[in-house]
Order: C-alpha cells, then sequence, then structure tokens
C-alpha cells in the first residue's frame, strides 16, 4: 500500500533508494521530490505524507518517484541522512580551531544553541527525530550521527586535556552528545519557558565535565 511506511524488510531497515541520481536533470529533480516531501512533513506529519502526493508536488510521475524512493521511508532516511550531514559539517566547523577551555566552552554552547533553535524552528527536523524512537533504522543512524559528533569534541578534548586517557575522553564525548540528543528531544516536547530551562541545565552539567566550573 502507498500509506505504508514498511520497506519490505524483516529487519526494520530503512530501503536505499533504487539508483543515485548521475545527471543534472535527474539531481534536480530528486532535490524537488525531496523539497516536496519535507514540504507534506511540515504540513501533516511524515505518518500522514502519501507517495503520490509527493509526486504531485514534485511535479513528476509517481514512477519517476518510485525509480529513485522504493518507498517513503526511504525519502525519509535521505532526508535524515541530509540533516545529520548538515549538523555533522556545522558541529566540525564550530570545534576545528578550539585551542582553550574558554574557547570550548563559547562553541559548545553556542553549538547547543543553534541545534535547539533549528529543531524549534524545523517540523521536519522534529517529525524525523521523534521518528527515531520507533524505527530501528532511523536510530542506529541517530547513533551514528552521535558517534561522528562525538569524534569532533574528543579531538578538542585531546588537545586541550593530552594527559587524560583518551579512551575515557572518547567516553564522556560520546555520552555528552547523546545526553544532548535526549535533552533536545525532552526540550521540544514541553513547553517553551520550560524546554529553555531544560537546555540551559544541560548546558552546565555537559560544560562541568568537559571544561570544569
Amino acid at each position: 500500500m502507498e500509506g505504508s511506511t514498511g520497506s519490505g524488510s524483516q529487519d526494520g531497515q530503512i530501503a536505499s533508494p533504487r539508483r543515485a541520481p548521475s545527471q543534472q536533470r535527474s539531481r534536480e529533480r530528486v532535490e524537488r521530490m525531496l523539497a516536496a516531501a519535507s514540504a507534506l512533513i511540515a504540513e501533516q506529519g511524515s505518518d500522514a505524507m502519501r507517495m503520490g502526493e509527493v509526486a504531485e508536488r514534485a511535479g513528476v510521475s509517481i514512477g519517476s518517484l518510485y525509480q529513485f524512493f522504493p518507498d517513503k521511508r526511504a525519502i525519509v532516511w535521505a532526508l535524515a541522512e541530509r540533516y545529520a550531514a548538515e549538523s555533522q559539517a556545522c558541529i566540525s566547523a564550530a570545534l576545528a580551531e578550539v585551542s582553550d577551555a574558554e574557547e570550548l566552552r563559547r562553541a559548545f554552547s553556542e553549538l547547543v544553541d543553534i541545534y535547539y533553535g533549528l529543531f524549534l524552528a524545523e517540523p521536519v527536523m522534529r517529525d524525523i527525530w521523534s521518528g527515531t524512537q520507533a524505527d530501528k533504522a532511523l536510530r542506529e543512524l541517530e547513533l551514528a550521527d552521535s558517534r561522528a559528533n562525538a569524534e569532533f569534541l574528543t579531538a578538542v578534548l585531546k588537545r586541550l586535556r593530552p594527559a587524560v586517557d583518551p579512551v575515557e575522553l572518547e567516553t564522556m564525548a560520546f555520552l555528552v552528545w547523546q545526553m544532548g540528543e535526549a535533552a533536545m528531544r525532552l526540550a521540544i516536547s514541553v513547553g517553551r519557558e520550560e524546554g529553555d530551562r531544560l537546555v540551559a541545565a544541560y548546558k552546565r552539567m555537559a560544560l562541568r565535565e568537559l571544561v570544569g566550573d
């Protein structure tokens, strides 16, 4: 059925796109498809989105849509991968030049604020993120994203605290990022005032662990 979120896999894995676009015209068509899906998710959520709606809004045939995305879970996966890549690029750039504890404090705090702001402003990101709890493959993507982001933080910690066991630093960085994911999910699920307090509390706790008082 068109409305099903199943991909035909028995292990919860999201179906991959049938083929990657190689020509400029095909890439532009895929961008229209993803933009259409993003708009529909923002309006009604991914559960209610239908492949026919995506094709109609993108101005392509349903057959053309299925050439690149075998089902709507593949579309959600593509959007999730895109958001993950964008967040990793942002975090990598923000932490690349950190050379002391005060710079780490400032950069980390700014990143948390940016991340929180994006999720408040972007309903598609919220929809995808909330869906990770019920979808094994999306949970694995989120975990891989946290590990990648933790590596950027680990690199900074190794520069600032060379005497500390690197495994301990890696564990700390990974835990900080995972706690951040949980804190953000909680913050966007409650009222804005309470959410702001939760994010501020997370920053204080994480920074005490990372750089001390």
